[in-house]
């Protein structure tokens, strides 16, 4: 454990040049100062940005258990001292088991007791404070002895012995709040102890890497089960049950005959409550097998009981067919992923949209959003002058895709876009080019990288070709930092290894300071240099409402 720890300096006062004495079971952050005469006993932790100085007045006793959290300050003048429980002469003297909580100030001489408690930037100097007192926030004590026991509420200003004498009497709640907080600080004590112990933290790491939240099964499990057979269950259909199972979802099958089928009357199976992949595949045969002849479709469910990858796996002739090769999605902003119940990318409509641009659509009608669609000419895109093509009233997946092919067929040679409307909060939440001048149907994300959450379309296909501003961003990637930069809206980049693309522990580059379109441009290029191997996603921040309108992966491993 590496403590920012000093000498107390040579001063008129003092010439001792004394240094802390840190017991071996104690937590000191790295962040933390500690300089001269600071005492600290056992089971102590002491948090990041915390201040104790011992340089004027000396010294400092911490006792047992007690935790100093961040932002404290500990000092003493060099007059003036109190008597520790020891009887020995101290400028602070902290007993066992105390609170003394964040931003608090500590000021010798000050003796706080055992059991005791200091709330939120409170304020103890030239006092005494009882055993198992409980202060609350922003109070100030000064210049009395407050009896043990004693309860001081928040903003409390206590500085004469008269108000001392007439505070009321702690509560058994109030005593059992700040046991609650001792408890919580050891247990992060004997966390950070053993963050510094590769040989306490790499079983834990590895029990990480072993098994994920959820449902109980480990990923030995899901290797071991890759030879597992099934007789009516195609490859794709048991990776994505695979995956799903690794995600944490629940899994969810229904059924219905081909007559209801077409009303959308589908009804459930058994619930499926699997433990190894086996079982799952299991239950899902069964299914299979208790409805031969109608239609069967797999999905996963997520916490918010929101369904996912819903995906038809047999329809009527018995024959268990994956609508499509089933690839487990790379990313989601917010959990949810693309549902496709078998039409293919053009089996849906005249073929004008691709089947990214369909499982959109299917997307944010799934979540109750409305549809629009937009075009503009080349020479008013660049000032996004988008005019509103024809409402799309419609709610059915077939009628919105004849809309926006209706659409697309009124203004060949334009730009057209997909909208995406959050009716309560009367915002979009997706922006999406599907076309482009020279008649291209424009691929506006990946299929397999979920719904979006952003008020723009999330593009992480290298294969587009490149503006001629650009050498490395394909082109919907910059049309999408001109609508941001266009829309007043902050840029920034964060990246991710593999390993921690799991968890989602993105690390931030911080923001993107462009005055021009060419110079955010070459921010986010060097971004994708520098990050080479990694994830990286562009970010969209609004900075009125604080709220990010844009995540979307620009760069893969």
């Amino acid at each position: 454990m590496v403590v920012r720890s000093t000498a107390a300096p040579p001063t008129p006062w003092s010439r001792n040049l004394a240094e802390p004495d840190i017991h071996e079971t104690a937590f000191v952050h790295k962040f933390s100062n500690l300089i001269g005469d600071v005492r600290i006993g056992a089971n102590v932790i002491v948090a990041p940005g915390t201040t104790i100085r011992a340089d004027e007045g000396t010294p400092f006793y911490l006792g047992e258990n007690t935790n100093i959290q961040d932002g404290v300050v500990i000092h003493g003048l060099e007059q003036g001292r109190v008597v520790g429980d020891d009887q020995d002469k101290y400028s602070v003297w902290i007993g066992k088991n105390a609170c003394i909580t964040h931003m608090a100030l500590i000021h010798g001489p000050a003796y706080v007791g055992d059991n005791s408690f200091i709330g939120f930037r409170s304020t103890v100097f030239n006092a005494r404070v009882g055993a198992g007192c409980i202060v609350m926030m922003h109070a100030l004590i000064q210049d009395v002895e407050i009896p043990p026991g004693k309860y001081i509420p928040s903003g409390a200003i206590i500085t004469t012995q008269q108000q001392a004498d007439r505070l009321p009497d702690v509560q058994d709640r109030d005593k059992e709040f700040a046991h609650h907080v001792v408890g919580i600080n050891q247990a992060l004590r004997a966390g950070y102890l053993c963050a510094e112990d590769i040989k306490c933290i790499a079983p834990i790491r590895d029990e990480i890497a072993k098994s994920y939240t959820g449902n109980g099964i480990t990923v030995l499990e899901l290797e071991r089960s890759n030879d597992v057979a099934s007789n009516s269950l195609g490859a794709q259909t048991i990776e994505q049950l695979r995956y799903l199972l690794q995600q944490g979802y629940k899994i969810g099958t229904e059924h219905v005959d081909q007559r209801r089928f077409r009303t959308g009357s589908w009804t459930s199976c058994q619930p499926i409550e699997p433990k190894s992949l086996g079982e799952a595949i299991a239950s899902l045969e069964s299914c299979l097998r208790d409805h031969s002849g109608e239609y069967v479709r797999l999905f996963g469910i997520d916490k918010g009981r929101r369904r996912v990858l819903e995906t038809i796996i047999q329809r009527p002739d018995g024959e268990a067919k994956p609508a499509t090769t089933f690839k487990a999605p790379a990313s989601s902003s917010n959990g949810s992923y693309s549902s496709n119940n078998g039409h293919s990318s053009n089996g849906s409509g005249g073929g004008k949209i691709n089947n990214e641009t369909v499982d959109q659509i299917r997307q944010l009608l799934a979540g109750g959003y409305k549809i629009g669609t937009e075009h503009v000419d080349e020479r008013r895109f660049r000032t996004g002058s988008w005019s509103s093509c024809k409402p799309i009233e419609a709610t059915s997946a077939n009628a919105v895709i004849s809309a926006v092919e209706e659409c697309i067929d009124n203004h060949q040679g334009e730009y057209v876009r997909l909208i995406g409307i959050d009716t309560k909060a009367k915002r979009r939440v997706l922006e999406s080019i599907i076309q482009r001048p020279n008649g291209q149907v424009a691929s506006s994300s990946s299929a397999s990288s979920g719904s979006q959450k952003s008020s723009f379309s999330s593009s992480s296909g290298s294969s587009a070709k490149a503006t001629a501003t650009s050498t490395r961003l394909n082109s919907e990637v910059v049309d999408q930092l001109k609508q941001l930069l266009a829309g007043g809206y902050k840029i920034s980049v964060e990246h991710v290894d593999q390993r921690r693309f799991r968890t989602g522990s993105w690390t931030s580059t911080g923001q993107i300071q462009a005055s021009s379109e060419r110079e955010a441009i070459a921010s986010v290029e060097a971004q994708l240099a520098e990050y080479e191997g990694e994830y990286v996603r562009l970010i969209g921040i609004d900075p009125k409402a604080k709220r990010r309108v844009l995540e979307t992966i620009i760069q893969r491993p």
